[in-house]
């Protein structure tokens, strides 16, 4: 009889558990509609209005989300799966380029690299003392600032020519070698947790990326290449390979404390070395759209209105002179370096806003409890600002796949 109890006891639990299951699940396809059907008909609006796409499923992140009509739930878990945008275009960003002709771009960019970053932090820092932050706050908030966004030079960038001529080149390689620097920045607030061994850990972390580097192409030499020859005939194969090489090693490189974005970057340099780079590439490009679409839909969707409200006015003069003065150094610094002025301007205007890794470090220094609330959200603002700012400026006056005319659609 008590075995008999036990029994129905874990079938009424499994049924529960599944019931659960099953609500979840229901849950997360009715948020996934609306995010979709939302960012489908702002889109279609943006089109018809001549208005960048990129603003379009922001605006939808800000009407759904949790501070809006609140009709989407589940906004953490469709950020953690925008996430996987981040990454596989980052794994795509290192496949555009043969590893030797990246070394020899960042001979050309690697001092205008550290100048624009170095002005970066100035400017936001001066801004942030005489706004009367703490000096912690306006330290971190400067560090986060840095950088331009590989997600949106690269979203417009035209794929057939830019990337393949001189102005996709240059941008890929000055956003590469500031990804590599905010990933050294993500490691140093990650290691401010743990007091009298920052530099030590950072070290540490500078090690194993050698290391890790070093590894990954000893792999791709002897193993991926030969596996890449056997079923290059293969589409599916190969499509299937490329996902599996960025994710596991995307995988493999956070359990090492070197982040998911490392991993998948420099698993993409390394692939790059292969001639089928190029087609694995122009394969996952439409899989990591998808993505990005819930990446720019988190940004709106975790905007909160009412502490917006408090550091509004200080969120949109900080981005108003990134807007301004960061394109402008950009500029100042490829001629000076030997550039056209209208390739330097162009390309001023290209990176001249924040990164996603403004969000990531905003996030991780919350966590560990580094930065205070408004600090945390102050950088997400102006890294959105500067975001819809830039989409304007470039789909208005530069070749790109979402152009506002016709003369400027570029493929």
């Amino acid at each position: 009889m008590e075995g008999s109890r036990r029994d129905l006891d874990v079938i009424a639990l499994d049924i529960k558990l599944g019931l659960w299951q099953d609500t979840i699940m229901e849950n997360i396809l009715f948020d996934l509609s609306v995010v979709l059907v939302g960012a489908a008909v702002l889109s279609f609006l943006a089109v018809l209005l001549r208005q960048p796409v990129i603003i379009a499923y922001i605006v939808c992140g800000v009407i759904v989300g949790p501070w809006g009509m609140a009709w989407v739930e589940n906004v953490k878990f469709l950020e953690t799966i925008s996430h996987l945008g981040i990454t596989l275009l980052l794994f795509l960003a290192g496949l555009c380029l043969h590893p030797q002709k990246l070394i020899g771009l960042f001979k050309k960019t690697f001092l205008i690299t550290l100048a624009n970053c170095t002005g970066s932090f100035l400017i936001a820092f001066l801004f942030l003392r005489i706004g009367h932050f703490s000096m912690v706050d306006s330290v971190c908030i400067s560090l986060a600032l840095m950088f331009s966004s590989t997600i949106l030079v690269v979203k417009l960038l035209p794929t057939t020519r830019l990337h393949q001529e001189k102005m996709g080149a240059m941008c890929i390689s000055v956003l590469i070698l500031q990804d590599l620097l905010a990933v050294a920045v993500l490691a140093f607030v990650r290691c401010l947790s743990l007091p009298g061994q920052v530099f030590i850990n950072f070290g540490i972390l500078v090690i194993k990326l050698i290391i890790f580097l070093a590894i990954l192409v000893l792999i791709e030499r002897f193993v991926l290449r030969k596996i890449m020859y056997h079923i290059e005939r293969l589409h599916e194969a190969l499509f299937i390979l490329g996902l599996a090489w960025c994710f596991g090693i995307a995988s493999i490189s956070n359990h090492m404390g070197l982040f998911y974005e490392t991993g998948a970057f420099l698993a993409g340099i390394v692939m790059a070395r292969h001639k089928i780079s190029f087609f694995i590439s122009e394969r996952l490009k439409p899989l990591r759209d998808f993505f990005l679409v819930l990446f720019f839909f988190s940004l709106g969707a975790k905007l909160n209105i009412f502490m917006v409200k408090r550091i509004l006015v200080p969120a949109l003069v900080l981005a108003a002179i990134f807007v301004v003065v960061k394109p402008w150094l950009f500029k100042k610094l490829f001629v000076v370096s030997g550039e056209e002025k209208p390739f330097a301007k162009e390309i001023g205007f290209r990176l001249g806003q924040l990164s996603e890794f403004s969000i990531l470090i905003a996030i991780l220094a919350l966590q560990l409890g580094h930065i205070s609330k408004a600090a945390s959200q102050m950088i997400q603002l102006v890294t959105i600002f500067t975001f819809v700012a830039s989409s304007y400026i470039v789909v208005y006056k530069y070749p790109t796949p979402i152009g506002t005319s016709e003369k400027l659609i570029r493929d």
